[in-house]
């Protein structure tokens, strides 16, 4: 094939506004044109099968109802949110409200036990958080632990603790002029706490993080969007993954993304992408082998569209990636990155060849190296630490670098090295500039997975 890797790269130049807020790009810009405002941009389906659509216009409505109500609580530019539901498009109108009123959504995973819960909130000082029924239990012991919580929006569900979701919107306008943000505004609080941590690391991302994910989420999904496409993935919402590998993209590009509440199982997952005829997918390596494991002829079954598929992480073994060749008739795309760097490195197979069980070659707007102890780029064919550097090839400032940790300037400083954000990973290079994984780094500080 034709290799255009080199050309790519070395051409491509940042445009990041000095203005520049998620909710106007992903939602109310659509929704300002009454034909784009009737795209769907939510195709959704419950635990039970029942479905709806969300139109570009009514996510628009209804963020503009929840920003309404967010003010009246007394929320200001900079103050952070949870919000801690399933797969659902309110989530996405959550979200879209409180990027709109300039403040900061911190997802938080369903998974999470009181005790994290409690210490993600007290680190994040949240007073406000929007929690569905299939959650809010341990919310609502969580905010036992957490008294300064005064407030919870509660969907689908009654309790005296809370305020309804639909009585907080039914007394609000559909209209909302969202507060201006400089791109580089704090936008996203992730946090990955692992298990008996009592004190958990945030991630800060700004607005143009998500301009920083495109040029990856576009390759990696064969140059997205085309006319038609429909984007999946199982990963939550609430996670690095979910967020910049296939949700806010999908809603940047206004074309339809499909959600799904309830446990994965490779026959749902197939129907999904038959049902709502998906051309574009983000899966993680577990998901996609229990695919080939338990349905290893997809295509006898089910009349599939996909057109391109991501898988995250750090190399993929040649057997899955021969069945997605035979069985789903497409190379699927690796892709490699951590919730503070994400889409960094990565394949995208038409544009230049993919290698089995590499990690793919660096993202064109990314200047990544592999280092060595003393800072410097490894030969190939040497193990040193896979860095990301503050400026791209022409001397910008690279939008996908994480704004640092919560309140934790000594753990910032800790991942730098002069310009240099080292991830904790470790690689080699080959002479072709493939990337090949080869562990993590001893001790490391604190790196959160997307």
């Amino acid at each position: 094939m034709n290799d255009q890797y080199s050309a790519l790269y070395q051409s491509y130049q940042w445009f990041v506004p000095s203005q520049f807020n998620i909710a106007q790009a992903c939602v109310h810009r659509w929704a300002q044109n009454p034909l784009e405002g009737r795209r769907i941009a939510i195709f959704h389906e419950n635990a039970q099968g029942q479905r709806e659509v969300w139109t570009y216009t009514r996510l628009s409505d209804t963020a503009n109802q929840l920003a309404n109500g967010l003010i009246k609580m007394g929320i200001q530019a900079g103050d952070r949110i949870a919000v801690l539901t399933e797969q659902r498009p309110e989530a996405v109108a959550a979200y879209t409200a409180i990027f709109s009123v300039g403040a900061i959504v911190v997802p938080l995973s369903p998974g999470y036990n009181t005790d994290e819960l409690a210490a993600c909130l007290q680190d994040a000082n949240i007073r406000i958080a929007i929690v569905d029924a299939a959650c809010a239990s341990n919310l609502l012991l969580a905010q036992n632990k957490y008294s300064a919580l005064s407030q919870i929006i509660g969907l689908d569900f009654q309790h005296e603790a809370i305020i309804p979701w639909h009585s907080l919107l039914a007394r609000q306008p559909t209209s909302f002029k969202p507060l201006p943000t400089s791109s580089g505004s704090p936008a996203l609080l992730l946090y990955a706490p692992d298990h008996g941590v009592a004190t958990p690391k945030g991630i800060l991302l700004a607005h143009r993080t998500l301009i920083g994910v495109l040029p990856g989420f576009v390759a990696s999904q064969n140059w997205f969007p085309q006319a038609g496409d429909v984007f999946w993935s199982p990963s939550g919402w609430q996670s690095a993954d979910g967020l910049m590998n296939a949700l806010l993209p999908t809603l940047y590009f206004g074309h339809a993304i499909v959600s799904t509440i309830g446990q994965f199982t490779p026959v749902l997952a197939f129907e999904i992408m038959e049902r709502y005829q998906v051309s574009n997918a983000f899966l993680t390596p577990a998901a996609l082998s229990a695919l080939m494991h338990d349905i290893p002829q997809p295509r006898s079954q089910y009349k599939l569209s996909l057109r391109a598929m991501t898988i995250n992480g750090t190399g993929l073994d040649e057997d899955i990636f021969q069945w997605c060749q035979d069985a789903l008739d497409i190379t699927p795309n690796q892709e490699f990155g951590q919730a503070e760097t994400n889409q960094l490195i990565g394949n995208s197979h038409k544009r230049w060849p993919a290698k089995p069980g590499s990690m793919g070659r660096p993202y064109p707007g990314h200047h990544v190296a592999v280092l060595d102890n003393k800072g410097k780029p490894c030969p190939p064919g040497k193990t040193g630490e896979i860095a990301l550097n503050r400026y791209d090839l022409h001397g910008h400032i690279d939008p996908l670098m994480f704004l640092g940790y919560w309140r934790n300037d000594e753990a910032t400083l800790s991942r730098f090295q002069n310009d240099w954000y080292l991830t904790g990973e470790l690689a080699q290079v080959d002479d072709d500039g493939y990337y090949w994984y080869a562990g993590r780094r001893k001790e490391p500080q604190g790196t959160a997975q997307s």
